[in-house]
């Protein structure tokens, strides 16, 4: 029998860490399976992502020109984990309306098989419809957070619907124009040929893909962790941006400590908050007792003065903690530190990565959502799966910059970080479970797991779809 023709497929990531890692880890999935894949970017992302992604012959960047004067941007700001404050966030957001006349000419000069957007270029709707093939959509968020967005789409209030699988009530009321923004684009996915999610079945649960496909009639893949895919240790530490600290200054000094007797603390690449919660931070983790790995931002480097330091850091900190705790100012190899068996928590702020990147690692998770769609995946990790706890957070914001109005205080990280970290009865049934799914996390992107078998099915459905396109006459 005549060996099938490799499918062509566009990938086009948003401008955000937190989506571009994980569809073009998704692209590489299909790299693996003999089809030809582009990934469109920008000059500087283009260079980021191949540092953390297998190169391989059948896979090409193709780069757009980033329009850095139109919209008043220093060169080499890209994407919104560079930027410096909410000005710059805007400016990035309309950079990205600015791609699409370069993208399209592209894209209508040499027509794919597929193209798999993010959510965030509603516009290609009408460009794939006008070149008659399947439209894939990519919003990472976990299926769960869909259904969830769905079942609250006309209000912001913090009780979902009732009939949803699990009656849950948020710890904070979504932000009005985030819940508006959120359902522009949710209602255009729904136009698409299916939805790509970055999660497992086993993790989001067979009863919301039942949940998701009888209330909205869209099909949901779920092809992930992307975080698993083999690479090699230099990939996993490059994956994002470069980190500020080398894999092996990393490793060697987790080397060193007991098993899951550290703590793991980041907050994502565009949460910043303000001093006086990374004081309360500190305080925190110190009185807990337990070893710790905290990232900061990088503009909290070694040249800020002595009294600059002590607005955010108490004073004596890093020095009583020099045995006990390493503090990265940056960016750091989260995938290599998440999959050391020294790491026993990771107090987050439930990001959909690194929350699928804890599991798959099989840590149990302190949950802190800070904005976006983090107040959802914290019920999920929390008390529908049953693998991570609650610090207690209620603030939940538009976007991660800005000064909050609510602290978390200092006993409820301590509190936190104990209830995972003394090894309490709650505290190893949580363990248990965040290893068990942890092990279905590899499983499932594993030969014959259910991801691999999803990613079987879909290059089977594009492929019959394209095939009955060329034998449909003209």
């Amino acid at each position: 029998m005549e060996e099938t023709r490799p499918l062509k497929l566009y990938f086009i990531h948003s401008l955000a860490a937190g989506h571009m890692i994980p569809l073009c880890d998704i692209a590489t999935l299909f790299v693996s399976r003999g089809h030809h894949v582009t990934i469109i970017s920008t000059p500087s992302n283009a260079l980021t992502l191949r540092k953390s992604i297998p190169s391989h012959p059948f896979l090409r960047f193709h780069t757009v020109q980033f329009p850095s004067q139109e919209v008043d941007l220093p060169d080499g700001i890209e994407n919104i984990s560079s930027v410096t404050d909410a000005d710059q966030l805007v400016k990035v957001f309309n950079a990205t309306t600015m791609l699409q006349t370069p993208i399209q000419n592209f894209v209508e000069e040499n027509p794919p098989d597929c193209i798999v957007a993010d959510f965030l270029f509603p516009w290609v709707h009408d460009l794939a419809n006008n070149l008659n093939i399947p439209r894939l959509v990519f919003n990472g968020f976990s299926l769960f957070t869909v259904c969830a967005l769905h079942s609250s789409s006309h209000s912001s209030i913090s009780l979902l619907s009732p009939t949803l699988p699990h009656p849950i009530t948020l710890n904070a009321s979504p932000p009005k124009e985030l819940a508006e923004f959120l359902n522009k684009y949710l209602e255009m996915e729904l136009t698409s040929y299916g939805l790509i999610v970055n999660n497992f079945a086993e993790l989001d649960g067979e009863e919301y893909i039942r949940y998701y496909e009888k209330t909205t009639g869209h099909k949901a893949w779920h092809l992930g962790p992307a975080s698993l895919i083999s690479r090699t240790p230099e990939e996993k530490a490059e994956r994002g941006m470069k980190s500020v600290v080398s894999m092996h200054e990393c490793v060697s000094w987790l080397d060193s400590k007991a098993e899951n007797s550290v703590v793991y603390i980041c907050f994502g690449s565009i949460c910043h908050f303000p001093d006086k919660q990374l004081y309360e931070i500190a305080c925190g983790i110190e009185a807990s007792g337990h070893g710790f790995i905290w990232v900061v931002p990088e503009k909290k480097g070694k040249k800020e003065s002595q009294e600059e330091k002590e607005k955010w850091m108490p004073e004596g900190f890093e020095e009583r903690n020099a045995e006990k705790g390493m503090v990265i100012r940056g960016w750091a190899p989260q995938l290599v530190i998440l999959n050391h068996r020294a790491v026993g928590a990771f107090l987050s702020h439930c990001g959909w990565n690194s929350t699928v990147e804890a599991v798959s690692g099989g840590v149990p998770m302190i949950t802190w959502p800070v904005h976006g769609e983090q107040f959802y995946n914290e019920k999920l990790i929390s008390e529908v799966r049953g693998i991570g706890v609650e610090v207690g957070a209620a603030e939940w914001s538009s976007i991660g910059f800005g000064e909050r109005e609510m602290l978390v205080c200092r006993d409820s990280i301590e509190r936190g970080v104990r209830r995972i970290m003394d090894g309490g009865d709650e505290a190893q049934e949580v363990r248990r479970r965040a290893q068990e799914f942890g092990e279905k996390a590899r499983e499932a992107v594993g030969e014959g797991g259910s991801s691999h078998n999803n990613l079987t099915a879909l290059i089977h459905d594009l492929t019959r779809l394209r095939d009955a396109k060329l034998l449909s006459p003209k």
